[in-house]
């Protein structure tokens, strides 16, 4: 568990491309959650994916777009703009795409911090990713 009294700054580039395709910054952490800040620029699509032991909480601070999830038999697509926040429960499904003319970025909350690699896996989504 992080001990330490963690402070970062916003960095200018990627730290990470996530397994969706989206650009990832890592922000502070615990041992018990981890921060990163996400973008997705405008007219992209993200890959569909879903996690196999976190669950995150997604805060909305740039953009426009919209996020599908599927879990536990319930289906949705929701619009996102800055000020709106969701969850994405353990094994749920999702993909969200940039639907303006900015990028869509968020601040995600992953519950515990991010394990690795094999993390996340490719599910069927809602729309379709162009290379």
């Amino acid at each position: 568990m992080k001990q330490e009294l963690d402070y970062r700054e916003l960095p200018t580039e990627r730290d990470v491309l996530a397994p969706d395709g989206s650009e990832i910054r890592l922000m502070s952490e615990t041992g018990r959650g981890s921060m990163v800040h996400c973008s997705l620029g405008p007219g992209e699509v993200s890959l569909p994916v879903a996690h196999r032991t976190v669950e995150e909480v997604w805060y909305f601070l740039e953009g426009t777009g919209q996020v599908w999830r599927k879990h536990g038999g319930e289906e949705r697509v929701v619009d996102v703009a800055p000020g709106g926040s969701l969850s994405i429960p353990v094994g749920a499904q999702f993909q969200f795409r940039a639907t303006g003319d900015r990028p869509l970025s968020f601040v995600i909350v992953t519950m515990p911090p991010w394990p690795g690699d094999d993390e996340a896996y490719p599910v069927a989504g809602c729309w379709p990713v162009t290379p």
